[in-house]
């Protein structure tokens, strides 16, 4: 249920409206939109609810949502949201990149790598510290060092950090050192996790579930904001189908639908979508043809040697030339590439 403010009402009205849903057992979230505030109310509505509420003073009118994920929904506010991380600004009319290695390994393999994607013109730097991985056999990351590597590179570099926290217990420790949370694909239905990013005050970067569907990836977009955090950006990284000649399926219809029925940003990963570094500038130009607010890429100075996810990586050359085919893309569908931050 929405409760539509009047275009005259203040924010004691809407703090009115509030309060008043608390008393009757509910919890009710501002939303403030470009032209009039809304409340979305969380909880089992009833039937006489609409007409007790529409009596409060400055309110417009109440409508039923429909759809189940309320505060991620256009129903709710259909204005895109626009999010802006250390002067980066993602949801807007232009196209955002976040680019770096998959996973953090050393300082020089790090640091080259940051000051070459900021050369190029990214916007974000990528990079993770903490790694799930299928096997546990498997490198997991460097942890806690790798973290003061990420802080370090964004120090001299001027990049907001993006990396994936995978336990509730490590949020705070990795808030302090970056700039946004990434929930990743096998944790995008860890309810506590999310419910535990949503009390941080962090953008958070939601992949989709392997198995997800849309309207599950929004869902799990509910758990965050309900928890007091509106800053989540979707990623669409690949649904798992029955091919086999890719990594996973690269949904950019899925993409487009949550678009069209979300408000939040939408990051592309074609990377981890394609899982071959080929695929990856011809996905990506199609991601932003197709609308995405703006990728995220796997670069590394020598992919061969990478520990996790060398074939996805693109090598320095590939990733200067997909940021020029970018550019020319972007520009012809009128979300040109947003400028990088001089440092």
């Amino acid at each position: 249920m929405i409760v539509v403010m009047k275009q005259s009402a203040r924010r004691p009205d809407v703090d009115a409206v509030i309060a008043r849903l608390q008393e009757l057992g509910f919890d009710g979230q501002a939303i403030v939109g470009a032209e009039r505030s809304v409340i979305a109310v969380i909880g089992q509505v009833y039937p006489e609810l609409q007409g007790e509420l529409e009596v409060l003073p400055e309110v417009h009118h109440v409508l039923r949502v429909s759809s189940p994920y309320k505060m991620s929904s256009r129903e709710v506010k259909p204005d895109d949201t626009i999010i802006e991380v250390r002067g980066v600004r993602i949801g807007g009319a232009e196209t955002v990149i976040m680019a770096g290695p998959c996973t953090v390994e050393s300082e020089k393999q790090l640091m080259t790598t940051a000051r070459e994607v900021a050369r190029q013109g990214a916007n974000v730097l990528r990079g993770g510290a903490f790694k799930p991985r299928t096997s546990p056999h498997s490198f997991q990351g460097l942890g806690k060092p790798g973290l003061e590597l990420l802080a370090m590179a964004r120090e001299e570099t001027g990049l907001p950090v993006v990396t994936e926290v995978v336990d509730p217990r490590d949020v705070e420790l990795v808030a302090e050192y970056t700039d946004i949370l990434q929930i990743g694909t096998r944790n995008a239905q860890n309810f506590p996790l999310l419910q535990e990013v949503g009390r941080s005050n962090r953008p958070v970067l939601l992949k989709r579930g392997l198995n997800s569907l849309v309207d599950e990836w929004l869902l799990s977009a509910e758990y965050i904001i309900t928890q007091g955090n509106r800053q989540v950006m979707l990623c669409e990284r690949g649904i798992r189908t029955f091919e086999t000649g890719t990594r996973n399926t690269f949904d950019l219809g899925g993409m487009a639908l949550a678009k069209e029925l979300s408000h939040l940003p939408v990051i592309a990963d074609p990377s981890h979508a394609t899982g071959k570094a080929s695929l990856v500038p011809p996905m990506s130009l199609a991601a932003i043809a197709a609308g995405a607010n703006g990728l995220i890429i796997d670069v590394h100075p020598e992919p061969e040697h990478a520990l996790i996810d060398g074939p996805q990586s693109l090598d320095f050359p590939t990733f200067e030339a997909l940021m020029t085919a970018a550019r020319t893309v972007a520009s012809a569908v009128n979300r040109p590439l947003q400028a990088p931050i001089a440092v």
